[in-house]
């Protein structure tokens, strides 16, 4: 009888856990946070009822601690650089760096949920470089960060902005476009990266990248005009001589 209702109780311990997470009593989901080299990041509480006490920890270490019968105190590599707000229990954090990546959580009798938070410190980005070739027809463009830059590269996104008198498609890799040559070659094109606190662009005339049939008319004008000058000019004094 025993063995048998093991199933049974499982099934019923499971409900009672799908339940307490529908009344939000229970949260097993990690909030990622961003913030910014050497910048501000603030992790915000959610209460409900007044804080009388307030742990918050980096892991398993504490970061901050306060009850309303002492005053707030940071511990190891926070002092000096955090706030906590003991009125709606959010954390800042200052000057971050990428040492202070980690799962930080919040531990209160006025949380219903001790709150997760995974945060993520990014740094700047570097404007990008666009390169571009003619293949196949068509020019290729490359954007490109050539500056060393191992933060979180994961979460870099690529896009392209174009003339709406052009169509520029992604390549089999996102920091790739093609253009065919008989486009308007006049047009510039923006290539933009970003990530989920940071913006570069970087454009580029496609003219600069292959001439197209105007344009080899052109320079090829431009190399016979001063000939046929040349040519002008010699006729006219040769035919003013007496």
């Amino acid at each position: 009888m025993a063995a048998g209702s093991a199933p049974g109780w499982a099934v019923g311990a499971l409900g009672v856990v799908c339940l307490l997470l529908q009344l939000d009593f229970i949260s097993c989901d990690s909030q990622v946070i961003y913030g910014a080299v050497n910048k501000n990041v603030t992790l915000y509480a959610s209460s409900f009822k007044p804080f009388k006490e307030i742990v918050w920890k980096r892991g398993k270490d504490k970061v901050v601690e306060w009850d309303d019968q002492s005053e707030v105190r940071a511990f190891l590599s926070f002092k000096d650089r955090v706030h906590l707000d003991t009125v709606s229990g959010n954390l800042t954090i200052f000057k971050l760096t990428r040492s202070d990546e980690d799962e930080y959580g919040i531990e209160s009798p006025s949380v219903r949920n001790n709150s997760k938070f995974t945060l993520k410190v990014i740094e700047s980005l570097p404007s990008p470089t666009l390169s571009c070739a003619l293949t196949d027809g068509n020019i290729t463009l490359q954007c490109m960060i050539l500056e060393a830059y191992d933060t979180h590269v994961e979460l870099i996104q690529y896009s392209w902005d174009c003339p709406s008198t052009i169509q520029c498609p992604s390549g089999s890799k996102p920091s790739e476009a093609y253009v065919t040559k008989e486009g308007d070659l006049s047009q510039e094109i923006q290539c933009i990266i970003s990530n989920p606190l940071f913006r570069r662009t970087t454009s580029i005339i496609l003219s600069t990248c292959v001439p197209s049939d105007n344009t080899r008319h052109r320079f090829v004008l431009l190399a016979i005009l001063p000939a046929l000058i040349c040519g002008l000019l010699f006729i006219k004094c040769f035919l003013g001589r007496p």
